[in-house]
């Protein structure tokens, strides 16, 4: 194929991403872990699922990086998984590293590659990736308004016993508990849903949303969610790939839009061919910036953090 997609991270994660990439015959695709066996037994399952599904992507794995040389886009899922008990940011210190390395080694194979990050905690790790790697601001994306809005979409439709299909959802913000879905902009085939339910409803679907990834990892006790954030990465790759120009929410790097300076927060962009080819600013009600605003000064701690960190 013409496209190449490089997954870093064979995980749960990386390896479905892997699996959804090749199956929707996106790309051929690249799948790296430091586990030596782990990205080569996944990628061969994979390769000898092919005829199955009827797709002709080229799988491989490595435990280098040469085999990613000339990616069109590198989804970076690598770093320790969240458990019980743990938050995002207790995650940082040893996932900034591990995608620092990740971005300098993509940077120098796949110099004009779209990074797709999804590794946690999310924001910040998008911070770390902008300034390993040397890539524009358009060419780093996070990965969670996509999540974050599928688990609220998937709600949605539960409550009102109608297909997914037909619900759409916009969740901003970071990554995390301070996320800000708005319900005004989720719509049931157009309908807003504050037209199809009550507010104590949305509320309490605002709030499991909010706590999503939290109740999978309590749920499954010895990991977390990875079909969902497998997928919404995927989303995000086909859009560029086939330069959609696709409005989804994503982690993207402001400079001024919405009210906030040199940080990554979920918000509504254009996805194409060159990455974040336009922030979407919508007019936000009072209590949904300062809401935002909330948001955003969590995702700032997480940038102290990383200075502190000397990240």
């Amino acid at each position: 194929m013409d496209k190449k997609v490089t997954v870093i991270g064979a995980g749960n994660v990386g390896a479905t991403a892997a699996q959804r990439l090749a199956e929707k015959e996106l790309c051929d695709v690249v799948l790296i872990d430091i586990i030596e066996g782990v990205p080569q037994g996944k990628a061969l399952d994979l390769a000898e699922a092919a005829p199955i599904e009827k797709h002709d992507a080229q799988l491989t794995g490595a435990n280098t990086y040469e085999p990613s040389a000339g990616s069109d886009i590198v989804i970076i899922t690598a770093g320790i998984p969240r458990k019980p008990g743990m938050s995002r940011d207790d995650l940082i210190n040893t996932n900034a590293g591990i995608v620092r390395n990740v971005a300098q080694q993509v940077a120098k194979l796949s110099p004009e590659a779209i990074l797709i990050i999804v590794s946690n905690p999310l924001d910040a790790m998008c911070h770390v990736a902008l300034n390993a790697s040397g890539f524009p601001k358009q060419r780093v994306i996070g990965m969670a308004g996509v999540l974050d809005s599928a688990r609220f979409r998937t709600f949605i439709a539960r409550e009102l016993n109608v297909s997914v299909e037909n619900t759409h959802a916009f969740v901003l913000g970071g990554h995390g508990d301070t996320m800000v879905p708005l319900p005004r902009f989720s719509t049931v085939a157009g309908i807003p849903i504050t037209e199809l339910m009550s507010a104590e409803r949305i509320d309490a679907l605002v709030q499991r949303t909010a706590n999503g990834g939290a109740e999978i990892v309590s749920l499954l006790k010895t990991g977390s969610a990875y079909y969902a954030p497998a997928s919404a990465a995927v989303e995000m790759a086909e859009a560029i790939l086939k330069d959609k120009k696709k409005i989804l929410p994503c982690a993207a790097y402001l400079q001024g839009e919405y009210g906030f300076q040199d940080l990554f927060i979920g918000v509504p962009v254009k996805l194409g061919s060159k990455g974040v080819e336009e922030i979407i600013q919508i007019k936000l009600t009072s209590a949904e910036q300062t809401a935002l605003a909330k948001s955003a000064a969590a995702v700032e701690e997480l940038k102290k953090t990383l200075r502190k960190l000397n990240f």
